[in-house]
């Protein structure tokens, strides 16, 4: 029996909660919430609390996914997967593999950045800017007055923590408690990039006197962060007694606290293979002079590629035109266009 991921099920969140403040007067946050797919009881409850806390959640899953798609843009798995198709996407998730622990872990981060951040604009009635950050304080620069709107990462934390991690919670397994650990690098991960940002008062604007807040770092920064960590991803086994897990390298001697951690292999993503959550690579644009990942040799594993020629439009000579205009032409080149090669079935087949 397959189960459906948690962090898949937010996906469907983003096309589903972008509606349901429409609706959510007309039929109650009860019918609402009994009718997103995938939700455990806990979830369902929480929604039912919160019914607008689920329309940032549903915005934060959009701003995974775009993180997701931009950080995997030049390889072979791209997470195209997750747009494209649920069934995919979920099988993706059933193979415990770096990827897996990627998604869960930004996936995390988003829900965490979204009700952060609708915390500090007043959209939500639970929560507001954080009020703890009181008084003077100092850094580098001197001393300073906390004031202005802290983002309140720790509800953004709280409440992520509690919902998203409520379907790994209901079971003891190696997946669950992989999914938990990622889930939890991926919510430190928005902290680690909170800043302080101040603003001067004093005569001709010179910073005799500072009041100060702080906010959260673009999620860019948290996206290239968690990037990283696929990179340095750790193999884990299960531990003897279900309680937690151990590295499989017995020579690996750092802790594995914010490291990403997984389980099984990746498949190498090069053909289609939807029980394997794959879509293959043929079609995909490659960089012919690159020799990294987004290079036509490894992009399309070997099977070559096509070239075609196409006319690109872009701007160009730009001048500025007083006022307040841009003015640029419209110039064409050929440039050459590289896609890999479908894979090319043995002639044998093509005899049966």
């Amino acid at each position: 029996v397959m189960k459906e991921s948690s962090n898949a099920t937010l996906w469907k969140f983003a096309t589903i909660l972008c509606f349901i403040n429409l609706y959510i007067g007309a039929l109650g946050a009860r019918v609402i919430c009994d009718n997103i797919p995938g939700l455990v009881n806990k979830q369902r409850q929480l929604c039912q609390r919160h019914p607008d806390l689920m329309q940032s959640i549903g915005e934060g899953a959009k701003e995974w996914i775009r993180e997701c798609q931009h950080q995997f843009r030049h390889h072979r798995w791209n997470c195209s997967t997750l747009e494209r198709d649920h069934t995919v996407f979920g099988r993706v998730m059933l193979r415990s593999s770096r990827e897996a622990a990627f998604v869960y872990a930004i996936s995390s981060a988003g829900v965490v950045y979204a009700i952060t951040r609708a915390c500090s604009q007043g959209e939500l009635k639970i929560c507001g800017c954080d009020t703890n950050r009181r008084g003077r304080a100092s850094d580098e620069e001197g001393d300073f007055d906390w004031g202005g709107c802290s983002d309140n990462i720790n509800y953004g934390i709280k409440f992520a923590k509690a919902f998203v991690d409520a379907r790994e919670r209901m079971v003891k397994d190696a997946r669950a408690l992989m999914n938990l650990h990622n889930n939890r690098c991926g919510r430190m991960a928005v902290k680690r990039f909170m800043k302080t940002e101040c603003k001067c008062h004093g005569v001709s604007g010179s910073c005799a006197l500072r009041t100060c807040w702080l906010a959260m770092s673009d999620f860019r920064r948290t996206g290239d962060y968690l990037r990283k960590k696929y990179n340095t991803a750790v193999e884990v086994t299960m531990n003897q007694d279900g309680s937690g897990f151990m590295v499989a390298d017995r020579d690996y001697k750092r802790t594995t606290k914010n490291d990403l951690v997984y389980t099984e292999n990746s498949p190498d993503y090069c053909l289609m293979d939807r029980l394997a959550g794959s879509l293959g690579t043929a079609g995909r644009v490659c960089n012919k002079s690159s020799r990294g990942m987004d290079g036509c040799e490894v992009m399309c594993c070997g099977r070559g590629y096509d070239t075609t020629r196409v006319n690109r439009v872009s701007k160009c000579e730009c001048k500025f035109k007083w006022c307040c205009a841009v003015e640029c032409r419209d110039c064409e080149e050929i440039v050459d266009v590289h896609t890999c090669k479908p894979h090319k079935k043995p002639d044998w087949l093509d005899l049966t």
